[in-house]
């Protein structure tokens, strides 16, 4: 008697070879994951968007041997490191995808967790003592912002993300200082910045009305992105952000003292 047998279809993929079968499977978008797993990942959602938001800039205060050698060996690290040499090296340590331990303690825009939604570069630099501070090399500023297009571009990241560690913890750092060019940054498309010609007419205009008290400032700091007591006093705490501010914007004197052109200048930014 003639019997029909009746193959079943997984009998037969069982006989693909396993190399042809996982070509197969990712041509589908489906492969097996961890273990055995199955993960399908040929449907993505729209309602997505990178982690990153924030890229905060720094300097080292060392040179580049050491600076390498603290950010990739010791408790604190970066997603990019750039070499002052005249041909400056970008090393990423880092991957963007995972966190770096480069923000500490710090607030931007009421968010106190920077490491988690920030790229971190850090720029070989000696840094500061006192009023004395390094000089930038211009090849490296000039890295720099090759990278952060790329960065800003792929990551969507606004003007006002672009900031430095002396901005998102004003009580405790000073870096990228008052020498880091940051309108030749905002030149370049990159990071926020003011008309001068604005600022020019604020001045005239508070010359007439007065200087704001220290509440206003307060709360024209905090509308800007910084974390800053709005006691209406003008305290330690608030003096520290008023110097970050003024060597981010106005790095001819960062004095940290409210005065006519902080204001004007304040008033001006977005």
């Amino acid at each position: 008697m003639y019997t029909h047998h009746i193959t079943h279809p997984w009998r037969t993929i069982r006989r693909i070879p396993a190399l042809l079968l996982l070509t197969l499977l990712a041509a589908c978008g489906t492969y097996p994951g961890p273990n055995g797993l199955t993960i399908d990942h040929s449907i993505r959602a729209v309602a997505q968007n990178s982690r990153v938001s924030i890229i905060v800039l720094h300097y080292t205060s060392a040179n580049n041997a050491n600076s390498l050698e603290i950010l990739s060996k010791q408790n604190v690290s970066s997603h990019y490191l750039i070499t002052d040499n005249p041909i400056p090296h970008v090393y990423q340590l880092v991957d963007e995808n995972r966190r770096a331990w480069h923000a500490g303690v710090s607030q931007w825009y009421g968010h106190t967790s920077i490491n988690s939604l920030s790229v971190g570069i850090e720029l070989a630099n000696a840094g500061g003592q006192g009023h004395v501070w390094a000089p930038y090399n211009p090849a490296q500023i000039t890295t720099l912002i090759t990278l952060l297009h790329d960065i800003v571009k792929r990551n969507q990241i606004k003007p006002e993300n672009i900031v430095g560690h002396s901005d998102v913890a004003p009580q405790r750092k000073v870096d990228p200082g008052p020498l880091f060019p940051w309108k030749q940054l905002a030149q370049a498309g990159l990071g926020r910045w003011y008309d001068d010609q604005q600022v020019a007419e604020n001045i005239q205009a508070l010359r007439r009305s007065g200087l704001p008290d220290i509440h206003w400032f307060q709360k024209e700091l905090t509308r800007i992105g910084y974390t800053v007591p709005t006691t209406g006093i003008l305290d330690k705490a608030t003096k520290n952000v008023l110097t970050a501010f003024q060597m981010h914007y106005r790095p001819t004197d960062y004095d940290g003292q409210p005065d006519l052109e902080t204001a004007a200048i304040l008033e001006a930014l977005p």
